[in-house]
């Protein structure tokens, strides 16, 4: 698997002797622990005695449980520091890379490579020159901005209830063609061109990592950044910042997460970027275990997104598709701290609120409160929400769903003699095993 790889945890004699001391600390026999994580008892004993390696949420869970206020996540976590790594080098070779897309991993399907895009923006150019003097006309330059624009939120919108494969080889033509376009206009519509080229490489670098690239997916995040501050705008380069957190997220790596979502938030950059950059840390700080500076966090993104700046025609930047993202992203980081009956009412409340049109969006985060109902031990209310979602599952192809769903099919096996679990438990368990690559 290429990328969103999850760590394998290790025994830790460290982890169990504390998760002890606090349990008997608080005048707790096993058997009533393992009835509040649901876990069970032999289980916890084998954690408890450095014979079995803990995982993530269960220390999430007992954490919560104990009141330890993340000192036991904390053993299972590396320490937060304000230095984040530099990505590794990208190199990929676009033309190949692009190549290779597929929706269905057949032969058959043969999106354009990159000379042949080049070709295609080329071709798109003539028909707005004007004689022949390699110039386009002004209304020819600012009626393929609108054009695109408005095909730009057409895109968006698809990009919910189709696969990645579907969408990029078009999203990838497009960005080569405003670029190639930018040099034939005035500096204004030039500057406008790029900005706008520079979101569809945004938007490409973010279906890239859904289908599990990381490596390709920074490499389109770096473009955007580029293309971007060649039209002036040098604010998409904290954005950058943001969607690498995104990819350290989903690696368990707190520590990354939270330096490089400070390091979006300058007080130079737009209101929007630094809150998105604030929800992401608050994501980073649950990840860690540290509730205060999880809801910190949280309350400064909400304050804020409150203050955005209109953007005017340029397209949002980041997800459209949620209209209260604190509150989504408060019930997420709520699971990672291990309050799954919170986080899981949390993102009821939240759910409600998305268009049933944004299937990604209901799945991703309907995944996820599945994941918490079943923590909590409500079993047949998590297949209940579960079993609607998977036809989603295969329409959208989600890397990052696919590992959550990974792991809502590790909770349900712990239960698999319920009648509900085991009819849910053959789809969910081919659904879990697609490839995140």
């Amino acid at each position: 698997m290429d990328g969103l790889e999850v760590s394998v945890p290790q025994p830790s004699s460290e982890f169990g002797e504390e998760l002890r001391k606090r349990r008997l600390g608080v005048g707790l026999s096993l058997t009533a622990l393992s009835a509040v994580v649901h876990y069970s008892k032999a289980q916890l004993s084998k954690v408890e005695r450095g014979i079995k390696a803990p995982s993530r949420d269960l220390a999430r869970l007992c954490d919560a449980a104990l009141h330890a206020g993340g000192a036991l996540i904390a053993l299972v976590t590396p320490p937060v520091t304000d230095v984040p790594k530099e990505p590794a080098p990208y190199g990929i070779n676009e033309e190949e890379w692009v190549m290779r897309l597929s929706p269905d991993g057949s032969s058959e399907f043969q999106p354009v490579g990159r000379r042949q895009v080049v070709r295609a923006g080329a071709a798109s150019l003539m028909s707005w020159r004007t004689g022949g003097r390699g110039r386009v006309s002004p209304t020819g330059g600012v009626g393929m901005l609108d054009a695109s624009r408005s095909l730009f939120t057409h895109y968006r919108r698809l990009g919910q209830s189709v696969e990645p494969g579907f969408l990029l080889p078009g999203l990838i033509a497009q960005t080569h063609t405003l670029r190639e376009l930018s040099a034939h206009v005035d500096s204004r519509t030039r500057q406008e061109l790029l900005a706008l080229s520079s979101r569809y490489a945004e938007y490409v670098g973010w279906l890239v990592q859904e289908t599990g690239d990381e490596q390709a997916a920074l490499w389109w995040t770096q473009r955007a950044v580029d293309l971007a501050a060649a039209g002036g705008d040098r604010a998409l380069a904290g954005y950058a910042l943001v969607r690498r957190a995104l990819v350290t997220l989903y690696q368990d790596d707190a520590e990354q997460t939270v330096a490089l979502a400070r390091r979006a938030q300058s007080g130079t950059l737009p209101p929007r970027i630094r809150g998105l950059a604030a929800q992401r840390e608050a994501q980073g700080h649950a990840l860690a275990g540290d509730g205060d500076a999880c809801l910190r966090a949280l309350d400064r993104a909400r304050t804020l997104l409150a203050r955005q700046e209109a953007e005017g025609d340029t397209p949002v930047i980041g997800s459209m598709h949620l209209p209260d993202s604190v509150g989504m992203i408060t019930g997420w980081c709520l699971f990672d701290l291990g309050q799954m009956r919170k986080a899981a009412e949390e993102l009821d409340r939240q759910l409600a609120l998305v268009s049933p049109d944004a299937v990604r969006t209901q799945v991703r985060y309907g995944v996820r409160r599945a994941l918490a109902y079943a923590s909590h031990g409500e079993i047949d209310h998590a297949c209940a929400l579960a079993a609607p979602l998977l036809d989603g599952v295969v329409a959208v192809q989600s890397a990052t769903v696919t590992i959550d769903l990974r792991r809502l099919s590790r909770v349900l096996a712990r239960h698999s003699g319920l009648a509900q679990v085991r009819r849910l438990e053959p789809r969910l368990a081919a659904l879990s095993r697609l490839p995140a690559s």
